[in-house]
């Protein structure tokens, strides 16, 4: 059997990806057209050498969105929860390798700059769950924020909806989890450690990598490597069950801190550990190829190519039971130095119980009386 030479995306355009200047404090290097997107525009050299100048600042702007429900189900074999919450659609933090990217397609905006600069908000988030949460017949399981987009990204500082939604599942004793890279999740240690002592919420720090430079191309507007560290000793301190996730680990990047990452999370205090293998679905490939092509050209080829390797011959695999992890002997590698590291580091061994769904009441008031038909 011949071996398959894998093929990668090109940048927009069709061109061969070429280095473009990075537009300061973001990750995305351009604003390629979306997938379901009835026109497409390319950048074009006039002459002047336009494409090689700074593009201008970029300001974030923040849209209400009128949501009509805030609880988002799925029954993915690849996920431990089967609800989550996401405050925010787009994420200003900026990582170019998120998965999330591809859903701004739907808003027929772009999955490049805009995803990281157009955000749109749930103002009535909290209000939805309290009705959600009210309705007769609710079966109370742990509800994930920050699955898809980071619940604390720049704007929560002033918006404050995760705080919202918090107090709301602290008002009922729900139990819920969270995921971030900022260590803006510190500001909300009284609610989470009040849940934390009643056994209803877990706390997860993305760190990436421990390389400050690498952290500020790749995430440039996430908390520092350093700084998510020191989050994790003070939610430690408080009693907030803490653990870390070594995602994405990107080959022949990142991948070599894996170890190191896990340790340095342990010694903070992290209880447990996870690690996704970096999935490029949809606009995330010429994305991601756009970006390797201009901060680490020398390196992109073994990098896609390892990639590849993991993926079956392609940039993504988006089956269920391989996309988070890959498959073959780097993937198997990869998994294995994980386990080791755990192992090391005590992040295999389950410190904090499962979240305590028992104590889940709907309290008095909450719940609108209904009509005799109901």
């Amino acid at each position: 059997m011949s071996k398959r030479t894998p093929s990668f995306p090109k940048a927009p355009g069709g061109s061969t990806p070429r280095a473009t200047p990075a537009t300061k404090g973001r990750g995305a290097m351009s604003n390629i057209a979306g997938r379901f997107a009835a026109c497409e525009v390319t950048p074009f050299d006039d002459g002047w050498g336009s494409l090689d100048l700074e593009p201008p600042a970029l300001e974030t702007t923040f849209t209400a969105e009128a949501s009509r429900t805030i609880v988002t189900r799925n029954d993915s074999p690849d996920v431990p929860f089967d609800r989550s919450i996401n405050p925010y659609k787009g994420c200003e933090h900026g990582c170019v390798y998120c998965f999330a990217r591809p859903t701004h397609a739907y808003l027929d905006l772009s999955p490049g700059l805009d995803f990281e600069s157009r955000i749109f908000t749930k103002p009535a988030a909290a209000s939805l769950l309290r009705e959600e949460l009210s309705r007769r017949g609710y079966r109370c399981e742990p509800i994930a924020i920050g699955s898809n987009t980071d619940p604390y990204q720049p704007g929560e500082r002033k918006l404050r909806i995760t705080r919202s939604v918090l107090r709301v599942l602290e008002e009922f004793r729900h139990p819920v989890s969270l995921v971030t890279k900022s260590v803006m999740v510190l500001r909300d240690l009284d609610i989470l450690s009040r849940m934390a002592a009643d056994g209803l919420t877990r706390v997860y720090l993305s760190v990436t990598t421990l390389d400050r430079e690498l952290a500020r191309r790749m995430e440039p507007r996430a908390a520092t490597p350093a700084r998510r560290l020191q989050a994790i000793a003070r939610l430690n301190e408080e009693g907030v069950p803490c653990g870390v996730l070594a995602s994405p680990m990107i080959p022949a990047l990142n991948d070599h801190e894996l170890e190191r990452i896990l340790a340095a999370a342990a010694d903070a205090g992290a209880s447990r550990a996870g690690y996704i293998l970096v999935r490029l679905p949809h606009e995330v490939r010429p994305l991601f190829v756009e970006w390797l092509e201009t901060h680490y050209p020398s390196r992109a080829r073994k990098v896609l190519s390892r990639i590849a390797e993991a993926r079956g011959g392609r940039l993504n695999d988006a089956g269920f039971g391989s996309r988070m992890s890959g498959k073959g002997v780097y993937a198997d590698l990869l998994r294995r130095r994980f386990e080791t590291a755990c192992r090391r580091h005590g992040l295999d061994r389950e410190r904090a119980p499962r979240l305590d769904v028992s104590r889940f009441r709907v309290p008095p008031g909450a719940r609108v009386q209904g009509t005799l038909f109901d």
